[in-house]
């Protein structure tokens, strides 16, 4: 019979010896009375803001009563919901036409400053901007700048005609915009 070989085992390496971990180090104890709550503050000292009130809270789901407005905020007296406000003052109601008073000169427009801007400046709509007819004034000024000049000729034509029209008195252009006659 033959022997048959063992195998070797391999041999293991060697670890080196890994040094002790040092003692923990000892910390002082905590002072005494650390773990008690902190002492209430005196009575003497008031808060420098009024306290809360301690209405109790009804439960979850029930509806809140509030106090009236004039015990929520003092001093400022509020109509309740539905009551009307009073008023110091008279205001005019709905559809009925406020009191025209006296207009001031210097509101009124000048018929030759209206009608010398038709004539020169009628085919930008400059006088009806002055008078403050607004819809005309960016008609023409869109006529003259959307055509890129091409229809500049007809909004100048309209201008030098309402120009005309203004500066002779006629009865639509006595008036600007808001009614006040124009003065000479």
């Amino acid at each position: 019979m033959s022997e048959q070989p063992t195998p070797e085992k391999p041999a293991t390496p060697e670890v080196p010896d890994i040094p002790e971990a040092p003692e923990a180090t000892a910390y002082p104890a905590p002072p005494a009375g650390y773990d008690k709550p902190a002492p209430a503050p005196p009575a003497a000292e008031a808060p420098a803001y009024p306290a809360a009130p301690s209405a109790a809270q009804p439960p979850y789901g029930a509806p809140v009563q509030n106090p009236p407005y004039a015990q929520q905020a003092p001093g400022y007296p509020q109509p309740g919901y539905g009551q009307p406000m009073q008023q110091s003052y008279p205001q005019p109601g709905y559809g009925q036409p406020m009191q025209q008073g006296y207009q001031l000169p210097s509101e009124q427009k000048s018929k030759l400053v209206a009608g010398l801007l038709g004539i020169f400046l009628g085919s930008l709509g400059i006088h009806n901007f002055y008078l403050g007819y607004i819809g005309k004034a960016v008609a023409q000024l869109l006529i003259t700048v959307l055509s890129l000049g091409f229809l500049a000729v007809a909004s100048a034509i309209w201008g030098l005609i309402e120009g005309i029209l203004i500066l002779t008195g006629s009865e639509n252009f006595r008036t600007d915009a808001k009614g006040i006659p124009l003065r000479d």
